[in-house]
């Protein structure tokens, strides 16, 4: 099971109101609804990933020990950060784009 902490909901706010406010590209607000609902969907599927793989950035390890990378485009990565349980349950703690990532 999965389960995205206020943190991580947070994350999903800032990036709606993000995207709307971008002055480089408009974006209808169902463009902006169905980035991140691809973003919510991988999310919800970490729990059956055959393999997962651990934080790459310092900066990543506060927030979990693994983390998923998801490449939207050229140019922005999304890194989903997570821990599991012994019950692999995965619990979604933050995430965060390239652009905010100290590498």
């Amino acid at each position: 099971m999965v389960f995205i902490n206020n943190q991580a909901k947070t994350d999903l706010d800032n990036i709606v109101i993000g995207l709307l406010e971008w002055k480089k590209v408009i974006l209808t607000v169902p463009e902006v609804m169905q980035y991140v609902d691809d973003i919510v969907n991988i999310c919800y599927q970490l729990d059956t990933a055959i393999c997962h793989t651990r934080v790459r950035y310092k900066d990543h390890l506060k927030y979990g020990r693994y983390s998923y990378l998801y490449k939207r485009n050229r140019n922005t990565v999304w890194y989903i950060i997570y821990d599991i349980n012994d019950f692999d349950n995965v619990f979604v703690n933050k995430i965060i784009n390239n652009y905010l990532t100290i590498s």
